[in-house]
């Protein structure tokens, strides 16, 4: 009998397959036949499983995936990040001090570039395809998706990144957080994670915390609530620079104008993140105010 997490390897690798199918193809509106033939499962089940992972169907995902629709969002919630802070900074979100537990390295410990630290990591599958899930003493250091990538180029990157680290394939210890960051449950101990960059980046890096889930902001805004004004293009480097995608929301930003900018995973998996997001928050109830 396959372990609860060969299951969920299995529904992340169908899932991942329909949102691949739906950003190439969503021009064309596919029907739910042709989104299950992807998946390799029957309309009921290519419904119940895309819908159980996503949190939305098939459909409210595929109704998502326009840029229109994220430069719409991004023209409604400009504010949004000001709220956050003007709310004690964690207030909206999902992720801030709820999911998440932050810890930068030190100057010290930045200049002597990971000296010391064990880093066991291993490979799993995502609803955005395979990740590197790279995890120290002190809290998940990387998650980084494969993508075409050879693995081994995808895993020489995390290494020129901690050069003094030691790194040991460990697919055992990686797969329970590989499976539990997209199967949160509210209640549970917030998973760590350990930032290595400047000052300046950890300071983006955290501001990104506060965007809510399926809410977007531009460069020049998070700039301006740095207290940076005119660094937009210093803001949108910092989040090139983050290796902890997704728990990092990097692909919350958009460029004033609301096109997307850059994404360090390719444009596609961003455009599908967006919509992944905004279809949920779109098809949760609002709290009355």
């Amino acid at each position: 009998m396959a372990t609860r997490i060969e299951e969920v390897s299995q529904d992340y690798g169908r899932v991942e397959r329909a949102i691949r199918f739906l950003e190439t193809h969503h021009l064309e509106q596919p029907d739910l036949a042709r989104i299950a033939e992807a998946m390799e499962l029957s309309p009921f089940h290519a419904q119940r499983v895309f819908s159980r992972w996503a949190g939305v169907t098939p459909k409210q995902f595929l109704g998502l995936l326009t840029l229109e629709h994220a430069k719409e969002r991004l023209r409604r919630k400009e504010s949004v990040l000001d709220a956050a802070y003007d709310a004690g900074l964690s207030g909206p979100s999902r992720l801030h001090d709820l999911f998440v537990r932050i810890e930068a390295m030190t100057p010290g410990e930045y200049r002597r570039l990971g000296q010391g630290l064990t880093m066991r990591w291993g490979v799993h599958p995502t609803p955005f395809g395979d990740a590197l899930f790279v995890l120290s003493d002190r809290g998940l250091a990387r998650l980084a998706f494969v993508g075409e990538a050879p693995l081994q180029d995808v895993l020489d990157e995390a290494k020129a990144a901690w050069p003094l680290s030691g790194f040991i394939a460990d697919p055992a210890a990686t797969a329970p957080l590989a499976t539990r960051i997209f199967t949160h449950r509210s209640g549970e101990e917030p998973l760590r994670l350990l930032l290595k960059g400047t000052p300046f980046q950890v300071q983006v890096w955290r501001a990104l915390l506060q965007i809510p889930e399926g809410e977007l902001v531009s460069y020049g805004s998070l700039a301006r609530r740095l207290g940076k004004e005119g660094a937009s293009r210093a803001v949108g480097t910092a989040c090139g620079q983050n290796r902890i995608g997704w728990l990092v929301p990097c692909h919350r930003v958009l460029r004033e104008t609301g096109a997307l900018g850059g994404y360090h995973w390719g444009l596609p998996m961003k455009r599908a993140m967006l919509a992944w997001e905004q279809a949920r928050q779109d098809a949760t109830p609002q709290a009355a105010g």
